[in-house]
């Protein structure tokens, strides 16, 4: 639960302090679950999402799959979760059309000092895989945020 709780903090604090989160997102984007290292979430794709076909953008996806591995460094209990280094996706299905629900998983694979490597699924309302992606992230600076619960969330052996 305080991964959970933690999680939607920093997505708060991203539709309230960036400027691509709130405009591109919005509330259509929630937190579903999330526990050290893995979160699930979703977006309900309205107009804006999409592109001239009427089916999700692939740069909507792309920015999912970047705040996606932000939200994976932060299960992880750093509030600042550090900048790009490196950012891929694949797209396999189409993700949907208006009022459709993408889904998301993303996983943070490895979790160092230096870097943080992510990665990601989504799944469309037909339930097929309709994107897969990655996120590595530099974290270095993001350890003296005051902010982290490192340890709280650290697992357990």
């Amino acid at each position: 639960m305080a991964a959970l709780r933690f999680v939607r903090s920093v997505l708060k604090s991203f539709q309230e302090s960036s400027g691509l989160e709130p405009r591109l997102f919005g509330e259509n984007l929630r937190v579903t679950g999330a526990e050290p290292g893995r979160v699930n979430f979703e977006l309900d794709i309205k107009k804006e999402h999409t592109n001239r076909l009427n089916i999700i953008h692939g740069g909507t996806i792309a920015s999912m799959v970047d705040l996606g591995g932000s939200l994976a460094v932060a299960s992880r209990g750093l509030y600042a979760t550090g900048v790009s280094t490196d950012l891929n996706v694949t797209y396999l299905n189409s993700g949907g059309k208006v009022g459709d629900v993408l889904r998301a998983v993303v996983t943070c694979d490895k979790f160092g000092k230096t870097l943080a490597y992510t990665s990601i699924q989504f799944t469309n309302s037909k339930g097929e895989v309709a994107a897969r992606g990655s996120h590595t992230k530099y974290v270095a600076l993001a350890w003296k945020e005051p902010k982290n619960i490192v340890e709280e969330l650290s697992p357990r052996p």
